[in-house]
């Protein structure tokens, strides 16, 4: 991506939503399950379906519960290798510990796991003790993207944290929780390339498929 070029990144849960995205014309797939719990590791079998149904980048979900937490470690690695296998070269993850800063060694012992391949910090990094401080560590951990809305509560919530994140040095900001067309306009002036959707996308809520004629409207106001 340019430094002029807009990125839009869409949540797809399984080939169906991946093909209707592409015709939209997103530019890169976030492929999760369970939204119930904010995205969880999809199966292998719906990684390698995505997989052949499209031929945009596809970053997978490494997540095996609803919180921040790396609590079965040794089970993320193993899925992590199993998606390896099946064809995944571009992941999502990020942990936080108990004092809600970042879990240096979980997300490092993971990125080691994927021996080089791209990866995005994603929101935890919204619920993290101070997301400044931890975006300054995100740089060591090897990650090139962070996925963030710069509060809890949604991009509406987060627009001064955002801004105070597009002057820092770092991996690339994918913007994205709450996110409305509102905001584009704001953010791109402030420097923001990457954004993301997921229900924006979805009038008919999580239960549906991707909106083909959304994906398009998103993609103009982010390419335009």
């Amino acid at each position: 991506m340019s430094s002029e070029t807009g990125l839009l990144e869409v949540i797809a849960l399984d080939a169906n939503d991946a093909e209707r995205a592409q015709a939209g014309g997103a530019d890169r797939l976030e492929l999760v399950t369970e939204m119930a719990q904010d995205g969880l590791t999809p199966s292998v079998t719906t990684v390698r379906d995505v997989l052949g149904a499209t031929d945009l980048p596809v970053r997978v979900m490494l997540r095996d519960n609803g919180s921040f937490a790396a609590i079965d470690l040794d089970g993320l690695r193993a899925d992590a290798v199993r998606l390896v296998e099946a064809g995944a070269r571009e992941f999502v993850f990020g942990f936080l510990n108990s004092d809600s800063e970042i879990d240096v060694e979980a997300c490092r012992v993971l990125a080691k796991e994927l021996d080089g391949l791209p990866w995005t910090f994603h929101r935890a990094i919204d619920s993290s003790r101070d997301p400044l401080r931890a975006y300054e560590w995100l740089a060591d951990l090897g990650c090139d993207t962070v996925l963030t809305a710069g509060h809890p509560n949604g991009v509406s919530f987060g627009l001064s944290v955002l801004q105070q994140l597009t002057r820092r040095e770092g991996p690339a900001l994918l913007v994205g929780g709450g996110l409305r067309t509102q905001h584009v306009h704001l953010l791109r002036a402030g420097g923001v390339r990457g954004f993301h959707v997921g229900s924006a996308v979805r009038p008919g809520g999580w239960t549906s498929e991707v909106d083909t004629d959304r994906v398009r409207e998103w993609a103009e106001l982010v390419k335009g």
